[in-house]
């Protein structure tokens, strides 16, 4: 496989740099290296070759024997030569996007190496080139046609020059930073600023020779700005917008990591965070295969007519599809009633489907067992006022005439419960963020702003006849009328309520009425989980089409 990300180059040396880990204790050096380089068709012989001529060294010492074994916590190095052959045609497809005559704009697709190097010599963008455009063969001896380069996992446009007096041209233009280029990338998080610019010299990392990095001496200029287009709704990646003024290797993946956000998919410059991916996420890992990153516009004037050229490519598939499968958090459904209106069998109805559920009132009762969050809090403010002294937990029912009695009280104590409700939630939803929906029997979510503040993705009415309600289904509870009335008073009425909600579960018969009121309100939320679907599409086609860029 070729990757000249791999390791460092000059010319026709190449040096590889790894460290050994605990798995390749008592490993043979030369065995060692010879899997390394497996995939770059290196044989183990040649491996020991290089290693008795001095070319190999553990922790910077040259070390000339093959069969040296392995600690299992070295650094090591290794340098090497190999030759190039002549080129030879690849009959392999190529998009192509434009053509003159003169130049080529080509669509480049990710895990295809740009131009030949010693541990590439075939299967690059060139060998495709001069299968097409046999007329630059003899431009160049390795790099016929190529006036800038892509990274081998980087999909998008790259210009081609034809002839001699164009690719001289051309990467003039490119060497005075006259041709606007621009990239979508997917980054990790949300940047705090929706726009940024980014100028920190970079050079070579001053510990792994084979990455580059932002460095405070010795760098060369490097100057990025990003725009944010999109954030997922869970916060965990956004599609940002990047213009580079200067082309240094792997500047955007390196300029976005050192801001804290690097791209999804790049093992090299953001580790931590694509194995927290894998470890939170593995459908999103799993798509992010390759750096999240696209070479999406290339502005520049025509080296022959001097017209000014402007070309945009939509990304490819898998980049597409991971902003789709960001797009997909979880539909969080807030359901709401008047008391004893039914919303606990709702609740149960929808767990028989199969789909996440949270009670608050069940978050209410673990707050207030004893060391509970609402214990602690009750406690600090109040002592041991509403303390049971026999369970050592928050008493209920004392705590419920105080604040029956005292409207300024409750107001306090709902201030303090509210907010634990709240983080219980969001914990919740967090933890089924990977499902369709998740539900949660919020029963003053309207009172506390929780709609305003797009908590939730939609709000669930159970709407329950007023004799229903006050007769049948208070005495399943078995609360008086007047403690009832009460619960009323906190709360909103019942149509200021139902005014507020996405949609209505009417609970005016019997349990088998009431599951198939549930059932319709699921296809409703479908529904909308759908329209969100197509919207999200309609948005991306407009946003990538040239008229946005």
């Amino acid at each position: 496989m070729c990757n000249n990300e791999d390791f460092q180059e000059n010319e026709n040396q190449l040096l590889w740099t790894k460290s050994a880990g605990f798995s390749d204790r008592n490993t043979r050096l030369d065995k060692f290296w010879g899997s390394v380089l497996e995939e770059e068709g290196i044989s183990r012989g040649k491996v020991k070759d290089w290693i008795k001529a001095g070319f190999a060294e553990i922790n910077g010492k040259i070390c000339k024997k093959p069969n040296q074994k392995l600690m299992g916590n070295e650094e090591l190095t290794l340098k090497g030569e190999a030759e190039l052959t002549s080129l030879v045609p690849e009959d392999l497809p190529l998009d192509i996007i434009y053509n003159d005559g003169r130049i080529a704009i080509i669509n480049k697709p990710d895990g295809l190496t740009t131009h030949p190097a010693p541990s590439c010599p075939t299967g690059t963008l060139v060998h495709r080139l001069i299968h097409h455009f046999p007329e630059i063969k003899d431009m160049d001896e390795w790099r016929p046609g190529i006036v800038h380069r892509l990274d081998k996992f980087t999909s998008g446009l790259i210009a081609v020059a034809l002839n001699e007096h164009d690719r001289l041209a051309m990467s003039a233009a490119f060497a005075e930073r006259e041709v606007n280029k621009a990239y979508l990338a997917i980054v990790h998080g949300v940047p705090e600023r929706p726009f940024g610019e980014i100028d920190a010299p970079m050079g070579r990392h001053p510990v792994h020779k084979t990455k580059m990095a932002v460095v405070l001496k010795g760098g060369r200029d490097a100057r990025s700005e990003y725009e944010t287009l999109w954030s997922d709704p869970a916060g965990r990646a956004s599609l940002v917008k990047v213009k580079i003024y200067t082309g240094r290797t792997h500047q955007i993946r390196v300029h976005m990591a050192h801001i804290g956000h690097p791209l999804l998919g790049d093992q090299v410059y953001g580790s931590m965070e694509h194995a927290r991916l894998e470890q939170d996420d593995q459908q999103l890992a799993k798509i992010a295969e390759r750096q999240m990153l696209h070479a999406y516009s290339l502005a520049f004037a025509h080296p022959d007519s001097g017209e000014e050229m402007s070309f945009t490519q939509t990304p490819p598939k898998d980049f597409i599809t991971m902003l789709k499968e960001l797009n997909k958090s979880v539909q969080r459904v807030g359901l709401i009633g008047m008391p004893c209106s039914g919303k606990s069998a709702v609740l149960k109805i929808f767990e028989d489907n199969k789909v996440p559920t949270f009670s608050a009132d069940e978050s209410v009762a673990r707050s207030y067992e004893k060391d509970g969050a609402g214990w602690e809090l009750l406690r600090q403010r109040f002592g041991n006022r509403f303390i049971d002294n026999e369970t050592g937990a928050v008493d209920k029912a004392e705590l419920f005439t105080a604040m029956r009695e005292n409207d300024d009280l409750r107001r306090e104590v709902m201030n303090i419960i509210h907010p634990i409700v709240q983080h219980d939630v969001q914990e919740f939803f967090k933890t089924h963020e990977n499902e369709p929906l998740a539900v949660a029997e919020i029963p003053l979510l309207l009172e506390g702003g929780w709609h305003t503040k797009k908590l939730v993705d939609a709000v669930i009415g159970v709407r329950c006849p007023a004799e229903k309600r006050t007769g049948e289904l208070r005495e399943k509870r078995g609360l008086d009328p007047e403690i009832l009335a009460v619960f009323d008073s906190w709360q909103w009425d019942e149509k200021a309520k139902m005014d507020c909600c996405t949609a209505i579960i009417e609970n005016d018969a019997d349990l088998a009425k009431l599951a198939s009121e549930t059932g319709r309100i699921l296809e409703v939320l479908a529904a909308m989980r759908k329209d969100k679907e197509t919207s999200f599409e309609n948005y991306l086609e407009k946003l990538f089409s040239p008229d946005e860029s």
